[in-house]
């Protein structure tokens, strides 16, 4: 695959990878790195030892296994006050452990939509896979039927938080900001395609799982639809439709046909989410405008259109040149046909080279000098 030619030369390739269980992917197990162990098997496996790992091998990294007491203590008795995020999961709470460390525990809803399947996807991948670009899971609960999941605090919420309905009274991202996302999202995403082994396929990446430390440094959050990637003469994972609306692949959402390429179409729903400050899918749009992606592609072919693709909330605070090369590139990762996406790795070096230009804003009316975006080609 060849990269913008406008963009800087391709980082070297660092050849480390990350051993991704390879040991489970059995006639038990196919495609999905989870033991096919019952969860009262998984329970007991657990409960054996305080702290220990969940999966054993050289990859080994502590997931400490917390008494649900304690987690009870940390977030105050699951004070309604401490309540920081609700979804279809369940509740997540701010805590703070016996060692001062502050917290934010996810307590699962027994009539949730993750069931105890992606709780043990979840806990497997998050103890295995450690980046600065993934959030940090801390530890685990499985006293009786509760079942907890204990994450490293991000003081900013969510990413989702920042960008959409923002009040009048609070500052919105700057288009500065929100490059620096975008990178810090692909680094993420490139670790799990590139140095994991096999490569994982994330699965669920959209705005509400990139949450933000205080610097606004991104992190990936929620694993547990995450699956192993195709190896050797396979081409896809085939698996039930899962996943967010709005975010997820056309060829997956149609065929259950799962790969590496899907991740980057969801990748590309989060940058058009960036460039316009529009939802993926918005209900109180009039018709023809409710779905992000549909809405935006006459514009792609337009490029004297680029400008009124961006957030208004930006008030034109947006060299010119690279909100033209964030649409080229959106564009690129939103292609129909995934043969046509480019690779997680061109992506990051041309988001990196956006992110190094110089950070003072262009009104749209100021020249700009002719933008020659060339198209990545898939490479074998």
């Amino acid at each position: 695959m060849s990269c913008f030619s406008c963009f800087v030369s391709r980082r070297k390739k660092d050849v480390s990878r990350v051993e991704v269980d390879n040991g489970s992917r059995s006639a038990h197990t196919p495609g999905n790195g989870v033991t096919n162990a019952s969860e009262g098997e998984w329970k007991r496996e657990c409960s054996e030892g305080k702290g220990k790992s969940v999966m054993s091998g050289k990859s080994r990294t502590a997931a400490a296994s917390f008494g649900f007491r304690e987690l009870a203590t940390a977030t105050r008795g699951f004070n309604e006050a401490n309540l920081i995020g609700e979804g279809g999961f369940g509740k997540v709470f701010k805590g703070r452990l016996s060692t001062g460390e502050l917290v934010a525990v996810k307590q699962l809803s027994h009539d949730g939509r993750q069931g105890f399947q992606e709780f043990v996807t979840e806990v497997l991948m998050l103890s295995l896979l450690h980046h600065s670009n993934l959030v940090k899971l801390i530890g685990y609960c499985t006293d009786g039927d509760q079942r907890l999941l204990v994450y490293e605090y991000m003081p900013m919420g969510s990413l989702e938080d920042h960008l959409f309905d923002v009040p009048q009274d609070k500052e919105p991202l700057s288009w500065r900001t929100r490059m620096k996302i975008a990178v810090g999202a692909a680094r993420g995403l490139e670790y799990l395609h590139c140095k994991a082994d096999p490569p994982v396929i994330y699965r669920d990446l959209k705005s509400a799982n990139i949450l933000l430390d205080n610097d606004f440094s991104p992190k990936l959050s929620d694993f547990g639809l995450a699956k192993l990637g195709p190896v050797g003469d396979n081409t896809h994972v085939s698996t039930r439709v899962m996943g967010t609306y709005g975010y997820c692949a056309p060829e997956y959402a149609m065929s259950g046909k799962l790969t590496l390429k899907s991740d980057i179409y969801s990748f590309g729903v989060v940058l058009l989410e960036l460039i316009t400050g529009r939802r993926a899918i918005d209900a109180t749009k009039k018709p023809g405008e409710q779905n992000l992606v549909s809405w935006s592609r006459p514009y792609f072919s337009d490029r004297r259109r680029f400008v009124h693709m961006a957030d208004p909330l930006l008030q034109g605070q947006i060299p010119v040149r690279c909100l033209h090369q964030a649409i080229a590139i959106t564009a690129m990762c939103l292609q129909e046909q995934p043969k046509f996406r480019p690779l997680i790795g061109d992506i990051v070096v041309a988001l990196e080279y956006l992110a190094s230009q110089s950070i003072e804003a262009h009104r749209y009316g100021v020249r700009s000098p002719p933008l020659q975006p060339s198209s990545i080609m898939e490479r074998d």
